[in-house]
């Protein structure tokens, strides 16, 4: 799955244009490194995202589509 399609489904991110424009402005990491929103995300992926107070999570889960309740499982909180 897209990076900026994930930041969306796992609600990390409202909406996919700002996750894309984030992205873009190396808002993003992957990994350690700067990610694009083309990225293909996979399990186990350490995101940073730098907008507001700086947030790390660790992807658990990859789906498509999601329940707002059940969102939160995604991922992990890190650091």
């Amino acid at each position: 799955m897209r990076l900026d399609k994930y930041l969306k489904v796992s609600r990390l991110i409202k909406r996919r244009t700002v996750a894309n424009e984030a992205c873009d402005a190396d808002k993003v990491l992957v990994n350690g490194k700067p990610a694009r929103a083309s990225y293909e995300v996979k399990t186990g992926d350490i995101i940073e995202i730098q907008i507001g107070k700086p947030l790390k999570v660790r992807v658990l889960e990859i789906r498509e589509f999601t329940k707002k309740e059940e969102a939160a499982g995604l991922f992990e909180v890190v650091g």
